[in-house]
């Protein structure tokens, strides 16, 4: 019998993925380790690698095909002495209960009332398996948790487009659709709408005659939207700015980077905001902590995930144990980790976890935003940019160097005062940078 390859989960949040690219065609020969194909997850895009050695039987998902479901069949397998022709022609294995499609519903028919549930034949799908919703003569197909969810949001599944087998409407399809609004809207001027455009839950865009390109969205960018609007729809953000005097920190960077230049290293002033913030975090251990329903997570070390804008969209490479890492260890690390986020080759444990954030816009001369949280994280810090303003030094009005930081601390699990405790220390550790070295 062939081996079924299947789709891997590749992260924890998975649950399809696009099978980018092939690196192997029918007929290869692969070993343990070798590297298959390339699949865009909802975070990066991943290499998988065989986990058996054999011959390449026959390619069941081509490349390109998008929303291939985790344990979906995408090729075959040929064992030692096992004809891979034959391997080739034979069914693939059917998917596991977990995974395989739902049976299509039976159309209703016209004719006697149903009988009652205890006389339904053996073997029908029961409450529990499938929810349908009806609506005049239209049957719709949904889930129990996303019926349970639509009826919560006050959603009409009937303008839900479902995305599971058979066209069954799931937890995903209904948390991306908008509440439905009794009342129809009003034609726009010049070009009536369609009814898809007007569909409760459907998220078209309504053509205007402007002139426009249409690009569909990756997995990253759909994760992005999902899980921020999720963030600021379940967590309630309190934010807290303070003002921070960089002439110090500017000083001791220049003098460190004089004594590393022989080794390569070129320090940043954000690898210099990554150990103050872990320091912080330390230092306050009330805001390194993890909201979980009725616990709390308290961290006892600092790993910082650090926002990176790469071409898809964003990834938090994380810097762990940031607080007893030297600064020049960190900056290496970093750099290493951006550049290897810009081309999708980082690991799994490089970007999922984390205890807190860090977002810096002063490259792009930001002065200063409000970062939303990445859950199940308890906070985030946003650094505008450095620049020269009037500041009063020695109780006299001079000019300084000087950025905006802005901590986004989730409310459920931080007090104002705890958060406000935690931007004292960075502040402190920012402006008296010895403490970063010591």
């Amino acid at each position: 019998m062939p081996t079924a390859i299947k789709m891997p989960a590749l992260s924890p949040t998975m649950e399809e993925g696009t099978l980018a690219k092939w690196l192997v065609k029918e007929g290869d020969t692969v070993s343990a380790g070798d590297i298959m194909a390339e699949i865009e997850t909802d975070k990066a895009t991943m290499e998988f690698e065989a986990v058996d050695e054999g011959t390449i039987a026959k390619i069941e998902v081509a490349e390109g095909t998008e929303g291939v479901k985790v344990g979906t069949v995408i090729a075959l397998l040929a064992g030692e002495g096992e004809d891979a022709g034959a391997a080739a022609s034979a069914p693939a294995p059917a998917p596991s209960p977990a995974t395989a499609p739902m049976p299509a519903q039976p159309e209703p028919v016209e004719g006697p009332a149903p009988a009652p549930a205890a006389s339904a034949p053996s073997g029908a799908l029961t409450s529990s398996a499938r929810a349908d919703v009806s609506k005049g003569e239209e049957r719709i197909v949904a889930s129990p948790l996303a019926k349970r969810i639509a009826a919560g949001k006050g959603i009409d599944l009937a303008g839900v487009k479902g995305s599971g087998p058979n066209g069954r409407i799931v937890k995903a399809d209904v948390e991306g659709a908008q509440i439905a609004t009794p009342a129809r809207p009003e034609p726009v001027e010049g070009r009536a709408l369609t009814p898809e455009s007007t569909s409760a839950g459907a998220h078209k865009a309504i053509d205007f005659g402007i002139p426009h390109t249409v690009e569909k969205l990756t997995s990253m960018r759909k994760t992005i939207a999902r899980r921020l609007t999720e963030s600021k729809q379940q967590v309630p953000h309190i934010y807290l700015t303070v003002d921070i005097r960089l002439d110090a920190l500017l000083k001791l960077r220049g003098e460190l980077n004089k004594a590393l230049e022989s080794q390569g290293v070129k320090l940043s002033v954000n690898d210099l905001l990554i150990k103050a913030l872990a320091k912080s975090l330390l230092a306050v251990p009330k805001c390194n902590v993890q909201f979980a329903g009725d616990e709390l997570l308290t961290f006892s070390r600092a790993d910082i995930s650090v926002a990176v804008s790469i071409p898809s969209g964003l990834i938090t490479p994380i810097v762990k144990d940031a607080g007893s890492k030297a600064v020049g260890a960190i900056s290496t690390e970093m750099k290493d980790l951006a550049s290897r986020a810009k081309d999708g080759k980082l690991k799994l444990e490089e970007f999922q976890g984390g205890t807190a954030s860090l977002s810096n816009m002063g490259m792009y001369g930001i002065k200063q935003f409000e970062a939303v949280i990445n859950p199940p994280q308890g906070m985030i810090m946003a650094i505008g940019a450095g620049e020269k303003r009037p500041y009063v030094v020695d109780d006299a009005l001079a000019i300084a160097t000087v950025m905006s930081a802005t901590g986004s601390f989730d409310h459920r699990a931080i007090d104002g005062a705890d958060g406000a405790e935690l931007m004292k220390a960075f502040k402190e550790l920012v402006e008296a940078p010895l403490g970063l070295v010591a």
